[in-house]
């Protein structure tokens, strides 16, 4: 037989080492990323005492692949409606974040007299904290249900979108597009292709999946989820963006459909191997060399993220409305680089941007950081009580109430709320007018030039009515959207002075819609520009006239905010909705918690007035999720099993101690499982048994040793079942199961 290829070789040697340190991070209880690092830097060319990978091209090919799938299970775990929730705080909080931790890191860059490109990428990395790793600090520490820690999480997946965004921008950076006006169309072209895709996405992904469900099983799922985020990451790359963010796309487009959760469950063990080797690639380019090299520089920029992050992040979190025991909290969780930073490092070594040395500084960096994550955590609240003695109570009192004396439901005028509505349809629809237009074009109208060549201008006519058929719905609503909303009668109701404005708006947008069909004359027409203008306001004008053209565009629209709610719509009917009140309990001291009831539970089966939460820990049950069903409200007789979900009311300390509890209160694990495997005996009732004359139950078989008789020989083809009232007799042969410990000591009863 032929030798393996390079690639199984490597691909053996780093799963092998890969697993073996990641059992023994496990063991110390310390995050996997920095396992996998570890196992990278031991199979790599500078560690010359053990066997390193022969070809990293390979391993760099499987990496990037890795990335791809880590961005479509981000994108799985997003949803844009959650973002629209959050409201203005933690938007306010990361954007300060990551503008001043990417001046600190440009700004330290300098200060070592690095090359631009480095000092601006290093900006990007430091400005990035990792959600993995902090995710898992929460949840070693105990810290997941509390309320600074959501704050923490809504702030860290805010921060994966514009790190998504930096990379686009860092790649035009790098393709030298520093100029304003060259980085203004990065930045529109950005958000172009991004409403096109998601509205186009959310509109077609979900009404296929619907289409297909009865033909779909895990296998078929896995492989079409896939299928999408490949293709979404091949298109993305051809209009000039990065594969990772066409996979974060897809997958924020899939997190908005009902099948999101199965599809996450399913693409989790593909996302677990390539980013494992995604990882080990990291590990790769450690050098310790470099390391020893710029020690100084390490140093520093870890100092830097940790000061950074403490002083500037809780600042940040204190804009955004927080208190400042929440806010230092928050900042001081943050202090650490993780996985995006690595992206980014690799975008601008595979760009060819950055030095080599600066991927095993930020690696570096990164594994102190995280090391350091849960100290930091925990250094939170002294280092608030120290501050707390130094400052004036009157300045702690007013920082720590500003919170709570913000309104949290702000009224927006009228005028507001109205134009900036008006202004998201008129975008999102001109985006998607455009698209229209670049189709046809592009695709449809050279087709039928060549069908009709010798009528080139029964060619031209076809492409035009075409394309206003497709256009017309989204120029109709363009134009009509928001004209009969509560906004637009209340203002037009209170005074006649807000009627010219209101129907200027409707002008505003007859004119853009307008210019669409005049760009579109233009492009198949000689007609002079006077006459093109008159077309164009015809056919706005026949569009929002024609009832065919008004059943069409609510049609479409109704389709899409159907697609949009239908996992709201799923969670509803199978009870996993958060109730409403949520919002409210969030502004005070008490806040809801999920949590699940283990399988080896101690409390399964017990009713809750059997484990008196509230008198125990102080909590409120309001509601219990099992299975597809949700209990609200539920009383003292109603019990709990494995694997339920229970909500709970309370103060971060009251649910502290309630998570602490369902953790301990367990059966615990059987290390010796070995030792439980059942066994068939046969016992011979011999002369001076201890069993002559008893009945089963008499014997204590099964009550002292835990055996259990399953019948008696007699001669027969079948054993014959062993009565309750027999009683044994001298040369009963019987057959008994057990584990072995227990027939050991059955067999070796006394004898009399």
């Amino acid at each position: 037989m032929g030798e393996l290829p390079t690639l199984v070789q490597d691909l053996a040697l780093i799963l092998m080492v890969a697993g073996a340190v990641t059992l023994l991070f496990k063991k110390l209880k310390q995050p996997l990323v920095l396992g996998y690092i570890v196992a990278g830097f031991l199979v790599s060319p500078h560690m010359p005492y053990t066997a390193s990978v022969v070809d990293g091209e390979n391993i760099h090919l499987w990496a990037d692949i890795g990335v791809m799938f880590l961005l479509f299970s981000l994108g799985l775990d997003f949803s844009f409606k959650k973002i629209l929730k959050m409201g203005a705080s933690p938007v306010i909080s990361t954007m300060s974040i990551i503008f001043c931790m990417a001046v600190l890191g440009v700004v330290v860059g300098q200060l070592f007299g690095w090359s631009k490109m480095d000092c601006i990428f290093l900006g990007g990395m430091l400005a990035m904290s990792s959600t993995t790793i902090i995710y898992k600090a929460f949840d070693d520490l105990g810290l997941r249900q509390q309320q600074f820690a959501g704050l923490v999480m809504s702030v860290l997946i805010l921060e994966d979108i514009l790190a998504i965004v930096m990379m686009v921008m860092l790649s035009a950076i790098a393709g030298g597009s520093v100029e304003g006006g060259q980085m203004l169309g990065s930045v529109l072209k950005i958000g172009f292709f991004l409403v096109l895709w998601l509205v186009v996405g959310i509109f077609a992904v979900p009404l296929f999946l619907r289409l297909v469900r009865p033909l779909i099983n895990a296998e078929v799922l896995l492989v079409v989820s896939l299928g999408l985020c490949c293709a979404m990451a091949v298109f993305s790359t051809k209009v000039g963006f990065s594969s990772a963010f066409g996979a974060f796309i897809m997958g924020s487009i899939l997190a908005e459909t009902i099948e999101a959760e199965r599809i996450e469950k399913l693409v989790e063990p593909v996302k677990n191997l390539f980013g494992a080797i995604f990882f080990v690639s990291v590990g790769m380019l450690v050098d310790p060399k470099i390391i020893a090299d710029y020690a100084l520089p390490i140093f520093l920029l870890v100092l830097t993220i940790l000061v950074g992050q403490s002083v500037l992040g809780s600042f940040s979190f204190m804009l955004g409305g927080e208190s400042l025991k929440s806010a230092m909290r928050c900042g001081f969780s943050m202090a650490q680089i993780g996985e995006f930073s690595f992206i980014i490092a690799s975008l601008g070594l595979s760009l060819g941007v950055i030095s080599d040395f600066l991927y095993p500084v930020v690696v570096a960096v990164s594994v102190i950081t995280t090391f350091l994550t849960p100290y930091m955590i925990r250094l939170a609240t002294p280092a608030y009580n120290a501050l707390e003695k130094r400052l004036p109570p009157k300045v702690i009192r007013a920082m720590n109430h500003l919170s709570m004396s913000q309104t949290t439901t702000t009224e927006k005028s009228k005028w507001k709320q109205l134009l900036t509505q008006m202004t998201i349809f008129t975008v999102v629809y001109g985006i998607l007018s455009a698209a229209v237009i670049f189709l046809v074009f592009t695709f449809f109208h050279p087709f039928i030039s060549r069908v009709l060549a010798s009528h080139p201008m029964v060619a031209k006519l076809t492409t035009g009515v075409v394309t206003l058929l497709f256009l017309s719905p989204f120029l109709r609503a363009m134009v009509m959207k928001k004209n009969r909303s509560e906004e637009w009668t209340a203002l037009w109701n209170e005074s006649n002075r807000n009627r010219l404005p209101l129907l200027f708006t409707v002008l505003v947008r007859g004119v853009i819609a307008a210019t669409f069909v005049f760009f579109v004359c233009h492009r198949l027409t000689d007609f002079a520009p006077a006459l093109i203008i008159v077309v164009g306001l015809v056919a706005v004008l026949l569009m929002v006239l024609s009832r065919s053209v008004k059943r069409r565009s609510i049609l479409l629209e109704r389709l899409f905010i159907n697609n949009l709610r239908s996992r709201d719509i799923e969670e509803q009917v199978h009870g996993k909705k958060r109730p409403l009140y949520e919002g409210k309990l969030l502004d005070r001291d008490i806040h809801i918690a999920d949590f699940d009831i283990p399988q080896n539970s101690l409390w399964a089966g017990m009713t809750l007035m059997q484990l008196n939460l509230g008198h125990k820990y102080g909590v409120h049950v309001s509601s219990i999720l099992r299975g597809g069903n949700r209990l609200n409200i539920p009383d003292g007789k109603d019990q709990l099993f494995p694997n339920d979900r229970i909500e709970v009311i309370g103060s971060d300390a009251q649910l502290a101690a309630l998570r602490t509890a369902i953790e301990k209160e367990v059966h615990h694990e059987d290390y010796e499982v070995e030792k439980r495997e059942m066994k068939l005996r046969q016992l011979i009732i011999g002369q001076g048994s201890p069993f002559i004359g008893q009945t089963l139950e008499e014997s204590g078989m099964r009550s002292r040793f835990s055996c259990m008789v399953v019948g008696l020989e007699e001669g027969k083809e079948n054993l014959s079942p062993f009565r309750p009232d027999r009683r044994f007799q001298e040369g009963d042969i019987i057959w008994l199961v057990g584990e072995e410990d227990d027939l050991n000591r059955l067999f070796s009863a006394p004898q009399s």
